[in-house]
């Protein structure tokens, strides 16, 4: 289960990341070393649209928590949008969305995240 994709592209100052598989270890590092390129270059904002992505582990999630702290002492952000319920249950049990926002679409979160 290795086959894992992301696809990046820049929205103005948001970076959407569109992941395809299960996001475990392998996928959280995948995203992970995304949104630590973008960091260095100085962009901390980042949307992960997980559309294509209908199952997390607790892997995954530790890993999406790293990044927020990461981004916590740039004041960045990360948001996710078109989650399947069962990841979006998830992210709320484990507290993900304390620290990040659930959009239902793309459009919606590239809309608030740019004002």
């Amino acid at each position: 289960m290795s086959d894992f994709q992301v696809t990046v592209k820049e929205a103005g100052d948001v970076v959407v990341l569109t992941t395809d598989g299960y996001l475990n270890n392998i996928g959280g590092e995948k995203i992970s070393e995304v949104c630590d390129s973008h960091m260095e270059s100085g962009k901390n904002t980042f949307l992960i649209n997980l559309e294509k992505t209908s199952v997390v582990n607790s892997i995954g999630v530790s890993i999406l928590i790293e990044i927020i702290e990461k981004l916590q002492e740039s004041n960045g952000k990360l948001a996710y949008c078109n989650l399947a319920p069962i990841v979006e249950k998830t992210f709320n049990i484990m507290g993900l969305t304390k620290y990040s926002t659930i959009y239902s679409t793309e459009d919606e979160g590239l809309s608030d995240l740019s004002s």
